[in-house]
Parts: structure tokens; C-alpha cells; sequence
């Protein structure tokens, strides 16, 4: 294969990244996707999801058709493969624990140049196999941004492994919910009170596009 083709914008890193899980999700699991009328045609976009698993993140860039930025952890690079994996695709890396102000440059700049983000609200990986309570200060770019947010619901991620065990091919589901905006003209006694509640908005968006064993200390918002 020539290499100008492989250093062309056909051939990107992230699209090459994009065929290689596309391919081991149809040969390992079962896996399908609700809701692409829902798909805007482009940015500048947020992307929400919940987080189960280290698969969710290969599931949601096989099922949606952006070369979409993610967040992750510093953590994260020193882990055997995770770390090298996430190399491969377009993400911008967080410290743990404390404000990252060139972090939320990065991320504010990849939507004012038009282009998609990634993040999960929860800003961990659950360890409730269901939603935790979404976390004020990794909603801040939404509210900073004011963006279009369309809302991703991951199903599955969790029982990967296990069903692997199992000699079983896990089935997925990736539901795309409907953008929304954050809501104006509410009042707070305070800025990390409105924080919460935008970040608590979220997440109910999110609670809706998942089944009940997955909403978690979101379920009774959802009727």
C-alpha cells in the first residue's frame, strides 16, 4: 500500500481505528444501533453517553458515523493496550483529581472549530453497572459551549466479559436519543448547584434512552 495513501485524509488514524473495532464487534459480539434518524449531519456537537466498560467507547465509534474527540484520564496511557488503543484515536487527555485548564482549552476549542466531543457525565466508569450521579465539573463545557447535545445510551458493555467466559457472544445496543440544549433561566443559590442541576439534566436525557436495570439513581426520573 502506497504510503501517501496511507498518510492521506482518506486513511486517517482514527478512521483506521474505526474499521479495526467495526470489524472485531461483528466477529465477537452481536451488536446493533437505534435511533440514527437522530444523527445530526455534523458539528459542532456534544456527545454523552453513559459509561459501563472499556468497550463502550469502541462500540460508540463504530455506531456513529463523526470522528468525534474523546476525554479520558492520564491514567489511562499507562494501561497494557487501553493505553495504546486510545493513542490511536483523537482524544484529549485529563489529570485526575484537579482542574485541567489547558484540557478544557483543547475541548472548548474542538467545538468552536465545528467539531464533536465526547464525555461522560458520570466521569468514571460506573461501578454500579447502572448510572451514577452525573458530576458537576465534567458538564462545565456544555454550559460553556452551548452546543447541541445528543444523548448516547450504551447497553451490554457490561456483560462482555462474562458472556466471553461463556463461550457467548455478548449482545449490544447503542440508542441514540434526540439533541437537546441545556436549559436557560433557572435560578441557583449557587454556581455549583446550577452545575449539578445541568449536570443532573443530563443525565435523566440519558436515563431515558436505557432500560430500567440500567438507570440507576436516575430512575425515577424516567415515567
Amino acid at each position: 500500500m502506497p504510503l501517501a495513501f496511507l498518510m492521506s485524509e482518506v486513511w486517517t488514524m482514527d478512521r483506521a481505528f474505526k474499521v479495526l473495532v467495526t470489524v472485531l464487534l461483528n466477529l465477537l459480539t452481536h451488536w446493533e444501533v437505534e435511533g440514527r434518524e437522530n444523527l445530526p449531519p455534523g458539528g459542532p456537537l456534544l456527545l454523552v453517553f453513559n459509561h459501563l466498560a472499556w468497550w463502550d467507547a469502541p462500540l460508540a465509534i463504530a455506531a456513529l458515523p463523526y470522528q468525534a474527540t474523546g476525554i479520558a484520564l492520564k491514567d489511562l496511557q499507562r494501561v497494557p493496550v487501553t493505553g495504546q488503543l486510545l493513542g490511536l484515536t483523537s482524544v484529549i487527555w485529563v489529570d485526575r483529581g484537579r482542574y485541567d485548564r489547558e484540557a478544557l482549552r483543547q475541548a472548548l476549542a474542538v467545538l468552536k472549530e465545528g467539531g464533536v466531543l465526547a464525555i461522560a457525565p458520570e466521569g468514571r466508569m460506573s461501578v454500579t453497572d447502572s448510572l451514577e450521579r452525573g458530576k458537576p465539573g465534567s458538564v462545565f463545557i456544555a454550559r460553556k459551549a452551548d452546543v447541541p447535545i445528543l444523548p448516547i445510551g450504551l447497553i451490554g458493555t457490561d456483560k462482555v466479559s462474562g458472556e466471553w467466559r461463556s463461550f457467548r457472544r455478548p449482545h449490544l445496543k447503542v440508542v441514540i436519543g434526540k439533541v437537546f440544549r441545556l436549559p436557560e433561566g433557572r435560578k441557583y443559590a449557587s454556581r455549583k448547584e446550577e452545575r449539578q442541576a445541568d449536570a443532573d439534566f443530563i443525565m435523566e436525557r440519558l436515563a431515558e434512552l436505557l432500560p430500567p436495570e440500567y438507570r440507576g439513581v436516575y430512575a425515577d426520573s424516567v415515567e
